[in-house]
C-alpha cells in the first residue's frame, strides 16, 4: 500500500484539556500534532518555535485551520534555559496549567563520524536531547503539584537500528527513549505519566530539503507500506499517549513505523 489512509476524524480524545508543544511552526510533527489536537478537543493550546515570522503563521494558521481561538505562540530555543522557563510560566498562566506537553523539538543532520566536529554532535546532543531534558524539568514539578498530566517525547527508531552517518541523532535519540524510561517511573509516582513516540520516516518539506530523492527513496522502500508515513499519523500516536486511553503506560516507547525487521 503506497498510498496514504484517509485523514481520520477526530474523537475528541483531548476534549478538555490543555496542551504545550515544542517546534510546532512549519509543515512537521509538531505543527501535525498541534491541529490534531485542536482537532481532538483540546481546551487551549500554545505552540513554540525558534522562527517568528513562522511561529506567527502557524498560530493564525491552526486558528484558521481548526476553529480554535484558544492558540498561543511563544518563542523559545531549547537550548536556553532561560527560555525553557519564560515558556513553560507563560504556559502555565495563558492555558490554566499544562495537561499536556509535547517535546517535538529536534535537530537532524549527515555526517560520518569521522568528519564530525565536536560542535556538530553537541548542537544536535543538545537540542534533542537535553532540550527535551530541559523541558521536562520545568513542567513536571507543575504536574506533579497537580497530580496529573502527561508527557509525550519525539524519539526515533534510530534509537533502535543503525544508519550511517546518524550517530549524532541516534545516540541523542537513543537518549530520548532513556530519558522517558527513566523519568517516567519518577514522575509516576505522582501520577504523571510519561511516555515516546518512535517514527521511522514521515515526509515533510524540511525532510525533503535536508535529504536527497535517493535516500528518500530508499528509507521508504525499507518500509512494509512501501511509503514514508504521513506526519499526521505520528501525530494521532502522540494523541494517543496524551490522551486517557493510554492511563496505564509508563515509560513506552512506541514504534510509528512499518520497517520491516
Amino acid at each position: 500500500m503506497k498510498q496514504a489512509p484517509p485523514y481520520v476524524p477526530g474523537h475528541q480524545l483531548l476534549a478538555g484539556k490543555s496542551v504545550l508543544i515544542t517546534a510546532a511552526a512549519g509543515a512537521g510533527i509538531g505543527y501535525a500534532a498541534a491541529k490534531r489536537c485542536a482537532e481532538e478537543g483540546c481546551r487551549a493550546l500554545m505552540i513554540s518555535d525558534v522562527h517568528p515570522r513562522r511561529l506567527e503563521q502557524a498560530v493564525e494558521q491552526l486558528k484558521a485551520d481548526t476553529g480554535l481561538q484558544a492558540v498561543y505562540g511563544q518563542l523559545c530555543n531549547v537550548t536556553v534555559e532561560a527560555e525553557v522557563q519564560a515558556l513553560v510560566a507563560s504556559a502555565e498562566q495563558a492555558l490554566g496549567g499544562v495537561d499536556v506537553l509535547i517535546n517535538n523539538a529536534g535537530l537532524g543532520g549527515s555526517k560520518r563520524v569521522t568528519e564530525m566536529s565536536d560542535e556538530e554532535w553537541l548542537r544536535v546532543i543538545d537540542v534533542t536531547l537535553t532540550g527535551t531534558f530541559r523541558m521536562t524539568r520545568a513542567m513536571l514539578p507543575h504536574m506533579e503539584r497537580r497530580g496529573t498530566g502527561a508527557i509525550v517525547n519525539n524519539a526515533s527508531v534510530l534509537g533502535w537500528r543503525a544508519q550511517k552517518e546518524q550517530a549524532h541523532y541516534a545516540a541523542a535519540k537513543a537518549g530520548v527513549m532513556a530519558l522517558t524510561r527513566c523519568s517516567a517511573l519518577e514522575a509516576a509516582e505522582s501520577g504523571v505519566r510519561i511516555n515516546a513516540v518512535a517514527p521511522s520516516i514521515a515526509l515533510h518539506d524540511f525532510l525533503k530539503k535536508a535529504s536527497s530523492e535517493a535516500l528518500l527513496a530508499q528509507l521508504a522502500d525499507r518500509e512494509a507500506f512501501g511509503r514514508a508515513a504521513e506526519v499526521w499519523e505520528v501525530a494521532n500516536v502522540m494523541i494517543f499517549l496524551a490522551s486517557d486511553y493510554a492511563s496505564y503506560l509508563v515509560g513506552e516507547v512506541l514504534s510509528a513505523s512499518s520497517q520491516q525487521a
